[in-house]
């Protein structure tokens, strides 16, 4: 089942980055090619760009490939990197569980709006930052169950 979901939440981010690329592909041709600029595919390439960064932010990186400071998680033991772990994913788990209904109303209340061009309503827009509090919330819980096992505590050398 896990790996079900990997394949389909990487399989929808490349779908809307193969996505976003033809449509930047159709803006080039022509704007450059025939020299009649489309507006729909200006909105539509910085919908798109939302999307394809929340969602590869959300479901399709790893934690361990986001970017990290860990200067001082390499130079300390195994039992303050685990009190470091659980004291940073319950504050990034906890303001993002906090963030959530808040910005669900946002994100409703901008439903009753619609982009200029496209008329697709801003709900549709915003609603991949839902989504990634949801899952901040989500890998910061996997994160402290990690740390109080031990696992994932020890230092790593990145290049």
């Amino acid at each position: 089942m896990k790996r079900w979901l990997k394949m389909a939440a990487d399989a929808i981010g490349g779908g809307l980055f193969l996505t976003l690329f033809i449509v930047f592909v159709i803006q080039v041709t022509a704007r450059f090619g025939f020299n009649k600029p489309l507006a729909w595919t200006d909105e539509a390439a910085v919908i798109l760009y939302v999307w394809v960064i929340l969602w590869a932010a959300a479901v399709v990186v790893p934690a361990r490939e986001h970017v990290v400071f860990d200067l001082l998680w390499n130079n300390v033991n195994q039992r303050s990197r685990q009190m470091m772990q659980i004291a940073g994913n319950l504050l990034v788990g906890g303001l993002s569980l906090c963030g959530i209904p808040a910005t669900w109303d946002y994100v409703y209340f901008m439903a009753r709006e619609g982009t200029p061009v496209l008329g697709l309503p801003f709900m549709w827009v915003f609603l991949p930052f839902v989504f990634l509090l949801m899952a901040m919330v989500v890998r910061s819980a996997w994160a402290i169950w990690n740390a109080i096992r031990g696992i994932g505590l020890e230092a790593e050398l990145r290049l």
